[in-house]
């Protein structure tokens, strides 16, 4: 086994391993730091194509939705279906895949809101992480990252 020196002394260094063992203690600090970096750029990600999704939806359905003689919003069935589909998959018709896995129009829901006069669609989402465990290294119990994506608009209708 070579023997580090000590490049002013020339003696055997006793420090030689101290860079391995720093490196071994950060190490999984450094691991989970990345990957909860990555699964929450993932999460905001897929939040963010749901809110898009959401906000045109309304767009399509405040602008086919029709006013009534007393101002209150009238929603027909397949006025629902397609803002539904198009929320879910990004085309009217229903064809495709959704945009985001395991997303479903039964998730999706097409109102007259509250306010006479407006529309609302809203939906919600079970986000899947990719790491289904976040390790504690010991600290506790393990904490598995599973939560529920919500995106609402409501737009007057036209």
């Amino acid at each position: 086994m070579k023997q580090w020196k000590n490049k002013i002394s020339g003696k055997p260094s006793r420090m030689c391993g101290l860079a391995i063992v720093e490196f071994t203690v950060t190490l999984p600090l450094l691991l989970v730091l990345i990957f909860v970096t990555a699964e929450f750029g993932r999460a905001f990600m897929q939040y963010n194509t749901l809110t898009k999704a959401v906000r045109d939806s309304v767009r399509l359905l405040a602008a086919e939705a029709v006013l009534g003689q007393t101002g209150l919003v009238v929603i027909d069935a397949n006025l629902s279906t397609a803002v539904k589909s198009l929320t879910v998959y990004g085309d009217m018709t229903g064809a495709g895949t959704p945009i985001l896995p395991g997303l479903s129009t039964a998730d999706v829901t097409v109102t007259a809101a509250a306010t006479p006069g407006d529309v609302q669609v809203s939906a919600v989402y079970d986000y899947s992480p990719i790491f289904t465990v976040v390790p504690l290294f010991g600290l506790g119990n393990d904490i598995a990252p599973n939560f529920t994506l919500r995106s609402e608009t409501t737009m007057r209708a036209l």
